[in-house]
């Protein structure tokens, strides 16, 4: 996977994380497959707002992603250290009693984390250039 391929991945894959986020904010239905899937239907109040504010997080993620927001060694640092969270996250979808979950979100969530940490720029990207 080129960096490119990987930074496009990311992005539309954490683009897609926050449509869910802010469809699960508008009343979806979808409370099996989010937060633990302890509500079934339209999540709590208190779920909905979490995901509320998840969804500018994940658009202002997915732009480092794309390479849009940033210097260099500032989109290697959040997209290594999302990469860690979010595979981080993955471990705990795996350990939800949701199957919803473990099906669904494990996978994008493996995704998520490989492609972030190769969206990174390397090290030659770093380096000063001369003038």
């Amino acid at each position: 996977m080129t960096r490119t391929t990987a930074q496009r991945v990311a992005g539309w894959t954490l683009v897609g994380i926050a449509t869910f986020q802010a469809a699960l904010a508008a009343g979806a239905p979808w409370g099996e497959a989010a937060y633990g899937g302890g509500n079934a239907g339209v999540l709590p109040a208190a779920e909905r707002i979490s995901s509320v504010v998840a969804v500018p997080v994940y658009l202002a993620l997915a732009g480092v992603a794309f390479g849009r927001i940033g210097s260099p060694i500032v989109r290697r640092r959040v997209l290594r250290g999302a990469s860690v969270l979010i595979g981080t996250g993955a471990l705990l979808n795996l350990a939800s009693p949701s199957t919803v979950e473990r099906m669904v979100w494990v996978p994008v969530s493996v995704v998520a984390a490989i492609s972030l940490w190769r969206a990174a720029p390397g090290r030659e990207a770093l380096v000063a250039q001369p003038v």
